[in-house]
C-alpha cells in the first residue's frame, strides 16, 4: 500500500475515482478488446494489449517495458490465463511508477521536512501552474500550515492578476512587485519574507516559456541562486506542473523542462478531462521524477496528493455506470 493511505480517506478516493473514469473507460475499452475471445496469454494477446497500452498514452518506452516483464512472467509460470491478466498487469503499471525519496515525502498534513519549505513551480503557461498553486495554497492552509505565495511569474500581467485573485480566495498572503520586475528579486523577497513571517510553505510561481531553453535555464538558475541568499538549501523542490489532457505533448514538455532545471516532483492536472491519463505512467517512468500531486476536477479539493497504489487500483477497479 502507498505511503499516503493513512490519509487517503473515502472522499479522497470518490474524487480520485470519477476523476479516472474517462481514462479508466478508454484503457479498459482497449484492454477488454486485446483479450477477446482468448482464454490464455499468447503472442496476440501481447500484441493487442501494446496496441491498447500505446493508444492510452502510456507511451512506447513503458509499454515494451511493460509486455517485456509480462513475457517473462508468462514464459516462466508456462500458463496464464487472460483473466490473471488484469493483476498482473496492476502489478506491472504500479511498478513502473517512482516512489519520492524519503527526504521529499511528505502530503499536506503531515510535517515538512524543513521550514520553510521552499517549493519552486514550473511549466508552461496554460497547463494549470497558476491554479495548481491557489489548490496547494487552499490545501496546506486547511491542514494548518502558513502559507506564503511569490508571484514570479512577472512577465504576464495575467499571472500576477491571477495568483493575487488565488492569495484572496484562500486568505493566503502574497509577494508580488510591479510587472517586469526581477523574478529573482521577487523570489528573493518572498523568501525572505517567510522566514521573518514564521511561514511553513512557500510557493514560488515562475515564468513560462519555452522559446529559449538557455534563457529559461538561466531564469531559473537566477531564482535559485536569488532564494539560497536566504536559504542555503533551498528551493526544497522544484515541482514542475503539466496537463494531463495534451498526452505525448505533456511528455515534451517534461524533456524540456528536465533539461532546463532539476526537476524533483511533478503535478499532473485536467485527468478528470481527458481519457488520456496513461500518460501519467510515460512521464514518471521516462523521467524518473514521482508525480506528487494530481488534479481530478476544477474543486480546490480536487487537487491530490498522488498515492500509486490507489491510481493504479482506481484505473483497475472503478465501475461504469
Amino acid at each position: 500500500m502507498g505511503f499516503f493511505n493513512k490519509l487517503f480517506g473515502k472522499k479522497e478516493k470518490e474524487s480520485l475515482d470519477e476523476g479516472l473514469q474517462k481514462t479508466k473507460d478508454n484503457f479498459f475499452s482497449k484492454i477488454t478488446k486485446a483479450v477477446a475471445g482468448k482464454s490464455t496469454v499468447d503472442e496476440e494477446v501481447l500484441d493487442n494489449l501494446e496496441e491498447a497500452l500505446i493508444t492510452a498514452d502510456v507511451g512506447l518506452d513503458t509499454t515494451v517495458q511493460i509486455i517485456e516483464r509480462i513475457e517473462q512472467r508468462v514464459a516462466r509460470d508456462k500458463y496464464v490465463s487472460t483473466s490473471e491478466l488484469n493483476s498482473i498487469l496492476q502489478a506491472e503499471i504500479e511498478t513502473t511508477l517512482v516512489d519520492a525519496p524519503s527526504s521529499n515525502v511528505y502530503d499536506f498534513h503531515t510535517d515538512l521536512p524543513t521550514k520553510p519549505y521552499v517549493i519552486l513551480v514550473v511549466g508552461v503557461n496554460g497547463v494549470g501552474k497558476t491554479t495548481t498553486i491557489g489548490k496547494l495554497s487552499y490545501n496546506f492552509k486547511k491542514a494548518g500550515k502558513q502559507v506564503l505565495l511569490g508571484a514570479a511569474d512577472t512577465f504576464r500581467a495575467a499571472a500576477v492578476d491571477q495568483l493575487t485573485i488565488w492569495s484572496e480566495r484562500t486568505g493566503v498572503p502574497i509577494v508580488k512587485q510591479a510587472m517586469g520586475s526581477d523574478p529573482a528579486a521577487v523570489a528573493f523577497d518572498t523568501v525572505q519574507s517567510a522566514l521573518s513571517r514564521g511561514s511553513d510553505v512557500v510557493l514560488i510561481d515562475t515564468a513560462g516559456r519555452l522559446h529559449n531553453k538557455a534563457y529559461l535555464m538561466d531564469e531559473l538558475s537566477k531564482i535559485k541562486r536569488s532564494v539560497q541568499k536566504v536559504i542555503p538549501d533551498a528551493p526544497h523542490e522544484v515541482l514542475l506542473v503539466l496537463d494531463g489532457s495534451t498526452g505525448q505533448n505533456a511528455l515534451e514538455q517534461a524533456k524540456q523542462f528536465t533539461a532546463a532545471t532539476d526537476v524533483t516532483a511533478l503535478a499532473i492536472t485536467k485527468l478528470d478531462g481527458t481519457a488520456k491519463g496513461g500518460v501519467v505512467l510515460a512521464i514518471a517512468n521516462q523521467f524518473k521524477i514521482p508525480v506528487k500531486f494530481i488534479g481530478v476536477g476544477e474543486k480546490m479539493e480536487d487537487l491530490l496528493v498522488f498515492d500509486k497504489h490507489e491510481f493504479v487500483d482506481s484505473l483497475f477497479s472503478l465501475k461504469n455506470d
